[in-house]
């Protein structure tokens, strides 16, 4: 079968070009396996669209269509003659050699050789391999592939691949393979593939279909298949898309997934349109915002703070402001705490603390009784003390020495102080 650089494209969506060439395989055995089959790798929150040019180039090389070769070889020689490519050391050559493998197979042959490869063991090194096989497969017969893949594999990578290559080619077709496979209350767990496959040639379907299901870990998928392509378009036309949602639930989400990438462009921007879209977005990204913007502009973002209403969004913003200068002057982030106590939340201090007690351990420390929460402020203590002390015990004794701290954090430092001495670390 002849792969059409569309098709690879589709592909290596799904995995990202680094993980298509990367790494050696073994030849030493299969690799670990689990359940009923192989371990999979998830797909990346947002997936390269990038491609590989050797692979374009070696499909370009083939002018001859799957149906008009013949088969060459018994069934026992072209698995052996897989296991040789998989096994093989250069990347570059194995890839090479995989596409013009591929090129030699028919319809009837891929059950056969995606089962063998599952076999070999599935590594982080042969997913764009796998990925390689499965689009194959889904574009001369989706219907067997996904057959195959409810039947031998436990997680959605190799359906959300078979599905991503059906929907570029016959999204129709897909959609309703996906609508009559599954019966259920929940989100359809087919979309999230076609999604992927409809957002760079229809991302108006592709909108709709995420419209469509309900807030759920699948519909999350979906929406990070089709926001790269989205931003493809720039901020303002992104921005009008999450806008125009009318699913709250969903809207945050985008939002979630978009303001930190947002503010390395447009941090006052990125800060009013939180502001102006109150809700579970604007309650967790105003804090990245304005600790983006601090990391480029200080004195901008601190003016933008002060003209913020009273309430968690000014102490969110505050958080962002804290961590940032705590990363290179934690006495500055405790200035600006006390400049602003009203502000100060537990969440505030907890992040001034674990930006700084790396590089000022006694500023860290010394912040630590700020944390309302008894709990909360003991295992700040641990966690803060536990450091110093492995490295710099001196210093971190002398602290101790001269600064309340709870019994109970007392008695943990001295456990661990007697496990040091007796050498059980």
């Amino acid at each position: 079968m002849k792969l059409t650089p569309t098709t690879i494209l589709a592909a290596l969506v799904l995995i990202g070009a680094g993980g298509f060439m990367a790494g050696r395989l073994s030849s030493s055995g299969p690799a670990s396996m689990t359940g009923n089959g192989p371990t999979e790798t998830k797909s990346a929150r947002f997936s390269s669209t990038g491609s590989s040019s050797e692979a374009r180039g070696s499909v370009k090389k083939s002018s001859v269509d799957r149906s008009d070769r013949s088969r060459q070889g018994s069934s026992e020689d072209k698995l052996a003659r897989l296991e040789s490519i998989v096994r093989g050391e250069n990347p570059m050559d194995r890839n090479r050699a995989l596409l013009a493998y591929i090129d030699q197979l028919g319809p009837g042959d891929f059950e056969e050789a995606v089962a063998h490869f599952r076999s070999l063991g599935i590594t982080e090194d042969r997913m764009g391999e796998y990925s390689l096989l499965l689009t194959a497969w889904a574009q001369v017969d989706p219907t067997s592939a996904l057959a195959f893949a409810k039947k031998n594999t436990r997680n959605a990578f190799a359906q959300d691949t078979i599905l991503t290559t059906w929907a570029t080619t016959d999204p129709d077709a897909a959609i309703r393979w996906a609508q009559a496979n599954y019966e259920g209350d929940g989100a359809n767990p087919y979309l999230p593939g076609i999604i992927r496959g409809l957002s760079a040639t229809d991302p108006a379907k592709a909108s709709g279909l995420l419209a469509s299901m309900p807030r759920s870990v699948e519909r999350g998928q979906g929406l990070d298949y089709l926001l790269p392509h989205l931003l493809q378009q720039g901020v303002d036309a992104t921005k009008s898309w999450i806008d125009s949602i009318n699913d709250d639930s969903l809207k945050n989400g985008a939002m979630m997934r978009t303001a930190r990438d947002f503010a390395e462009t447009d941090p006052a921007g990125t800060a009013a349109w939180l502001m102006a879209n109150p809700g579970e977005a604007t309650q967790r990204r105003m804090d990245d915002v304005y600790g983006v913007w601090a990391s480029k502009d200080s004195q901008a973002a601190l003016s933008s703070f002060t003209t913020l209403p009273a309430g968690n969004e000014r102490s969110n913003a505050l958080r962002g402001l804290v961590s940032a200068a705590a990363v290179d002057d934690p006495k500055q982030a405790v200035s600006l705490m006390d400049r602003f106590p009203a502000d100060v939340t537990d969440r505030v201090v907890q992040n001034a603390i674990w930006h700084s007690f790396g590089s000022d351990p006694a500023t860290a420390a010394t912040q630590i009784a700020r944390i309302s929460d008894q709990q909360d402020r003991e295992n700040m203590y641990r966690r803060t003390l536990d450091y110093w002390m492995d490295q710099d015990p001196g210093s971190a004794q002398a602290w101790i020495q001269t600064h309340p701290i709870p019994e109970s954090v007392q008695s943990h430092l001295t456990r661990r102080a007697a496990d040091r001495q007796s050498g059980n670390r």
